[in-house]
């Protein structure tokens, strides 16, 4: 068999978006991740081709002679793989449900809860697939996703905000001291996935004398989190995602000030897939464990 050299796959389709819309932006409302992933995902496939697929300018995006030679032949290989796949999924019997799920979100949220969900069907089987790349999470590539939205609707989706996503300093205990919380000697640790939170959680709190952008930076929330509980310093996490670490004393909330933001963790699916009985019942599941109805 001939060996294929490709390029990443999730970074070949957010290019393909950002060139069939000539728009970041578009392509990220599309694909239901942040501009910002887009780019990096563009990006990356420039660095791994060695060569430029845009002219960016001013006035927008226009594709090189590369990368329309490029997004010919990426806009075929994805609709003939969108075909087979339909293909695929009416013609085998559905036993069981795909979930992808962002990866913080299902180890601090969903995993705690999934007894609950076995108890209420213990008929249903759902194979969890995580991701801490927010354009991995395609939900045409799932029966489901559970994904980070701004809960702009999307043509032919489904959409079910579960939890509201609103930032909080955490720390070890330690930190925090007997006479109180200072920010002065203290390390902020960043995200790389979200690198202007603390920017913007300063900015919220009305607090000015700190260097937003100084400290140490982690591939994402989690590590960040795991970093603070051991004392590295001061991270910004998810509020809804830490109960289990605040009752266990892993971290404490030095300040109490939580920045609320535009974005939540969503369900998403076809909304073809809406009378789907299976579907349904995680559905279902999810909406009340959220308080969604």
């Amino acid at each position: 068999m001939t060996y294929r050299r490709l390029p990443s796959l999730v970074a070949l389709r957010s290019f393909e978006a950002a060139a069939r819309h000539l728009s970041v932006t578009r392509a990220a409302g599309e694909l239901a991740v942040t501009p910002g992933a887009v780019s990096r995902g563009v990006r990356a496939l420039e660095e791994e081709l060695g060569t430029a697929l845009f002219l960016r300018s001013a006035a927008g995006l226009t594709l090189t002679p590369a990368g329309s030679a490029l997004f010919t032949a990426a806009r075929e290989a994805l609709d003939r793989i969108a075909v087979g796949v339909a293909a695929m999924r009416q013609a085998a019997p559905r036993r069981r449900l795909v979930l992808g799920a962002y990866a913080l979100f299902a180890s601090r949220w969903l995993i705690p809860r999934w007894n609950r969900l076995r108890e209420r069907h213990p008929s249903l089987e759902i194979e969890l697939q995580t991701s801490a790349d927010p354009l991995e999470l395609v939900p045409g590539a799932f029966d489901a996703v559970i994904a980070v939205s701004d809960g702009r609707p999307r043509p032919g989706l489904m959409m079910l905000p579960l939890v509201p996503i609103a930032m909080v300093p955490v720390c070890a205990p330690r930190l925090v001291g007997t006479g109180g919380f200072t920010w002065q000697g203290k390390t902020l640790l960043h995200s790389r996935q979200r690198p202007q939170d603390w920017e913007r959680w300063f900015s919220a709190a009305g607090i000015t004398g700190v260097d937003a952008a100084a400290g140490s930076t982690f591939e994402s929330i989690g590590l960040a989190i795991d970093a603070a509980a051991g004392g590295l310093g001061v991270a910004l996490a998810i509020r809804a995602l830490l109960d289990q670490d605040l009752v266990a004393r892993r971290v404490v909330m030095p300040v109490e000030f939580i920045r609320p933001t535009s974005r939540s963790f969503t369900l998403l699916h076809d909304i073809e897939r809406v009378g789907d009985p299976t579907l349904g019942a995680l559905r279902d599941w999810l909406a009340e464990e959220a308080g969604s109805r």
